[in-house]
This record gives C-alpha cells, structure tokens and sequence, in this order.
C-alpha cells in the first residue's frame, strides 16, 4: 500500500508568533519550526498501516527549505522517503491554493491512502482534508481516531459531539486523524542516522505541474487585512480576606458577568 502523510512544518506553540509586517503573512523565522503535532499522530498512524498490510509510507511537505527540517523527523520515525513541495511561487497560499498545490504532487507521487492531521496549530482551518479529497475526485475521512484496513476498503471511527460514526469508503481516499488515535513513537538513534540517508525529492511549482496563478499571496481568496500586537495583560485584582473574602470574588465575579 502506497501511504502519502502530508505533515506541516509550525512555529513552536510555546514561543511568541508574528506577522510579518511586510505582506502580513506568518513571521516563520520569529519563533523554532517544528512538526505540527497533529500531523506526528498521522505519521505514525501511517507507519502502523505500513506494518500491518505492507507498502511504503512517503512524507509530504510544502513549505521554504526550512521545512525540510520536520521531512528528518518523519524520516526518524520510520516513513521511507519524502517529497518537498518547495518553491517563492507557493509563498502566502491560503488553503485553496495549498490544497491545490498538495493535490498536483500528490497526483504525480501517486497514492493509495493520504493521511494528515485534522488540522494545524498556526492556521486551524481544519479543511484541508476535505478540499484535498475533492480536488483528488476520491472519498474524505475526516476526524478518525480508528483506522482499519482491509483489501481495497477502509472504514474509521469518526468523532463528533456525541460520540463516533463509522464512515466505509473504498480506497484510494484521504484520512484525517485526531490525536486520540494513537502515541506517536519517539525516533531512535538507529532511525536518526537512517533518516540522513533516505532519498527527500524536492519539487518546484513547474516540476508539479502547478498553475503559479493558483498559488500564492497575490492569487488567494482570503488575506490579513490588518493586525496589531496582542495588549499587554493587565494586573489583576488582589482581594484581601477580612472575613468577606467570599463576598469580594463574587462581586467580582458579577462585575464581569461570570456569574
């Protein structure tokens, strides 16, 4: 079974993010990249499919060369190669224009299943999955926190509010996972130095066959029309117990129409 996980590579959640002033896109260089957490658990959800029924597992990036940072780890984990999507064209697409330019690789890679996370830390669209399904023409399983395989069907536990429904499909299809699906495994030493060696083929926007007039800042359907730095926090009220400290916290509480 050919396997594609698209992963992501995101500012590091524990550090301060930014735009950039220029174009209003993501300061990428403000804070450490790293993988976007979600996509981890569809690493490994990948690599535990590879083990049960065979295959390979591919990774699929889009991002600058810096990206190709969060390609080593999925390497270490265990994915047997990797595409980078990387070109100045592909700068500031918004999800329609990275879902396009994810379909054109993906239709030039080839696939049986694709697996991502439900979403990323940095934009939380939480639609890419769907769109990618639909540019590819095949099914969409989104949010599963269970995957089975079997022959050329698959079928997912798919959350929601009130518990699961199990969605069936045929492959080829694309699956988005939750992060209740699995612990992703920590790379080892071994596959540390393995991941130097597997072969990462690197794709520009012509390479992929991809329309520059789909891409990009300049041809995206949405766009930061402004922003301004978070205000700095202000200090809090200290209540002074005198006997009615109770009464204090629940007048506060009532000015700010909590309770």
């Amino acid at each position: 079974m050919n396997i594609v996980v698209c992963v992501k590579q995101v500012p590091d959640t524990a550090t301060e993010r930014k735009l950039r002033s220029d174009d209003k896109t993501l300061d990428r260089d403000a804070a450490d990249g790293v993988v976007n957490e979600l996509d981890e658990y569809a690493v490994e959800e990948a690599l535990r499919l590879k083990e049960a029924h065979g295959g390979e597992v591919t990774v699929l990036t889009m991002g600058p060369d810096k990206a190709s940072e969060t390609i080593r780890k999925a390497l270490a984990m265990g994915a047997d190669k990797a595409v980078h999507l990387v070109d100045d064209a592909l700068h500031g697409s918004d999800a329609l224009g990275t879902s396009y330019a994810l379909a054109q690789a993906l239709k030039k890679i080839g696939f049986d299943l694709v697996v991502l996370g439900s979403e990323s830390t940095d934009a939380r669209t939480g639609v890419l999955a769907a769109m990618l399904a639909e540019r590819l023409g095949v099914p969409q399983l989104t949010f599963a926190n269970k995957v089975e395989v079997a022959g050329s069907s698959i079928a997912i536990q798919r959350v929601t509010d009130y518990g699961y429904d199990k969605v069936e499909a045929s492959l080829p299809a694309v699956v988005s996972v939750v992060e209740k699906i699995n612990e992703p495994r920590y790379p080892s030493f071994k596959g540390i130095m393995a991941a130097k060696k597997k072969p990462v083929e690197k794709l520009g926007v012509a390479d992929a066959e991809i329309d520059a007039a789909q891409v990009g800042l300049a041809n995206s359907w949405s766009e930061v029309a402004d922003f301004a730095a978070a205000p700095p926090r202000a200090a809090g009220t200290i209540v002074k117990d005198e006997g009615d400290g109770g009464v204090k916290a629940a007048d506060f509480l009532a000015s700010k129409k909590f309770v």
